[in-house]
């Protein structure tokens, strides 16, 4: 009880410290993120580190993002409880969690199925039921369950995948970073009827979105870090 207690503590810092500070006002998303258990999403021996402002190692050259980019990339999305999500790039399964607090239902794709494998855990354990995991090319999205009202990609891809466009539902978001190996900028996607507008929110350092229409895996067997 005294850990939980501990780690109920840190959440609440986090967002008084990380979140709020930085224009994080939705507070679907605030809510969310004071309750989510982060520490469930990381091995035992880093869970220590959980709540502090930065992305940690989780395997395959994977991370867990930065709480605060989890938030930002959240908001952006201005979700509401109705809402189908598409995630590309699962990896711990913390991402998903937090979506699934607040949309309806997450079709979440993962390439690892090492990965996929203990982010299902790691859901059913915290009762998350609203949220599907498919391993793939998530670059090419899951036409099975489109239009999504909001799509979230948690990699870098070096454009905009077509079609995951495609698969973005009339009014809805996409949030993603895009740009070279060296640093992107997160980019917010709406589409009305045919037509795509987007706006640069801020840069970022995200790990590769690799498949058909990201970044070849040959290529790129380098560490990128998010």
């Amino acid at each position: 009880m005294a850990e939980e207690t501990d780690y109920s503590r840190a959440r609440e810092l986090m967002v008084k410290k990380q979140l709020i500070p930085r224009k994080i006002r939705d507070e679907s998303v605030l809510s969310t993120m004071r309750t989510v258990p982060r520490h469930m999403f990381l091995p035992e021996d880093m869970r220590h580190l959980a709540y502090s402002d930065a992305p940690l190692p989780i395997g395959q050259k994977q991370t867990i993002s930065q709480p605060y980019i989890v938030a930002l990339m959240t908001q952006l999305l201005e979700l509401d409880e109705s809402d189908k999500v598409l995630e590309i790039g699962t990896g711990s399964g913390y991402q998903a969690a937090v979506l699934a607090s607040i949309a309806q239902q997450v079709y979440s794709i993962e390439r690892f199925e090492s990965l996929a494998e203990n982010a299902r855990r790691i859901l059913l354990e915290l009762g998350i039921l609203n949220v599907e995991i498919l391993v793939k090319d998530g670059s090419e999205g899951e036409v099975k369950f489109a239009p999504y009202d909001a799509i979230i990609v948690t990699a870098a891809a070096p454009k905009v995948p077509q079609p995951l466009l495609d698969q973005l539902a009339d009014d809805g978001k996409m949030v993603l970073p895009v740009g070279g190996r060296d640093g992107q900028v997160l980019e917010r996607w709406r589409r009305k009827g045919a037509d795509f507008s987007h706006e640069r929110i801020a840069p970022v350092a995200f790990v590769p979105l690799v498949g058909d229409y990201g970044w070849d895996a040959e290529e790129h067997k380098i560490s990128w870090w998010r």
